[in-house]
């Protein structure tokens, strides 16, 4: 077995470390206004719904619009847990029975969604998104639609940065290894695929599961971070917003989905002061970008593909 202490996986786990100790000692030293750090925590939640969308879409081709569903319920099992234990342990209690809840949904949605393809296949996972939502708002566990409130905050920069590494790690590990490859054998080409004798139905299921895990994860950290929680916050756009996030970075590249995230996060945040038009800006410059760069920021390409060449070669080597 190939040891995993080389020189590259040392350099970045060194990168990693410096980016959170930039950060915390700027949060921690209240260098970073409240306004800021919301910022931060959102960007960082965007980027975990982002990664796990992208093993769906980028990875493995399958067209989904139903993310905002699986988000919504890790939010609210956490909120319901944390009602009975307001600590980091009820959090990760909550993060637990939400994955657990949506691990067999997102089977019940894929077993038959899966068969389908392009654009019925995004019909079908919408619908089915917003059959979650509806019984969501139906659901007097759930507060009906007026929600569940006086959530504990605990989430903090620290868990999530820790969620977003290894979210990262779950996906680059997953793509990498034999069933990784096999999505991607189906993201080129499903028929040829299945004339080489691969299972395209499992593979297909397995990444839409992985990919509904990680928003039930980011869906406990929102609930934990913004008190309120309400049915019409996982609506449509919700997963509109995430698609727009993946698109912009480059279906198929991790790196890109960061990258996405960030920028769209800092261009949201600069145009709060434009309340009036903002959302008219907002789109006006993605539609630009996208204008001058239609295959996302990164294309396929990941951060490492952009290293000289001496480094690239030595990474082989590692």
């Amino acid at each position: 077995m190939k040891s995993q202490f080389t020189k590259r996986n040392l350099i970045w786990t060194i990168v990693v470390c410096v980016i959170f100790s930039i950060f915390q000692i700027a949060i921690s030293g209240r260098m970073i206004p409240n306004t800021y750090q919301v910022a931060i925590i959102t960007i960082g939640i965007n980027i975990i719904l982002a990664l796990g969308l992208n093993l769906i879409i980028g990875f493995t081709g399958q067209f989904s619009l139903g993310h905002a569903g699986f988000m919504s319920i890790g939010a609210y099992s956490a909120a319901i847990v944390l009602a009975k234990m307001p600590n980091l342990t009820g959090l990760f209690v909550g993060m637990l029975v939400g994955m657990a809840i949506t691990a067999v949904v997102a089977l019940i949605v894929a077993i038959p969604t899966l068969r389908l393809r392009g654009d019925y296949l995004a019909i079908a996972t919408l619908g089915f998104s917003e059959v979650i939502r509806i019984a969501i708002q139906n659901m007097e566990i759930t507060g009906g639609a007026a929600g569940l409130s006086n959530i504990p905050k605990l989430t903090t920069f620290p868990l999530v940065f820790v969620f977003i590494v290894i979210s990262v790690l779950v996906i680059h590990n997953f793509i990498r290894s034999s069933h990784g490859r096999a999505c991607i054998s189906v993201r080129e080409d499903e028929i040829a695929s299945e004339s080489m004798g691969i299972n395209t139905t499992k593979y297909k299921t397995l990444a839409f599961v992985i990919g509904a895990m990680l928003a039930s994860i980011a869906g406990a950290l929102y609930a934990a971070y913004f008190y309120v929680l309400k049915p019409t916050t996982f609506g449509f756009m919700k997963s509109i917003d995430i698609l727009v996030i993946v698109v912009f970075g480059g279906m198929g590249s991790l790196s890109g989905s960061i990258l996405a995230a960030i920028v769209l996060g800092i261009i949201n945040l600069t145009l709060q002061s434009y309340s009036e038009i903002r959302m008219i800006l907002y789109a006006l410059a993605i539609i630009v970008i996208m204008v001058y760069r239609p295959q996302g920021l990164f294309g396929s390409k990941e951060v490492t593909d952009f290293l000289p060449k001496k480094w690239q070669k030595k990474k082989e080597v590692d």
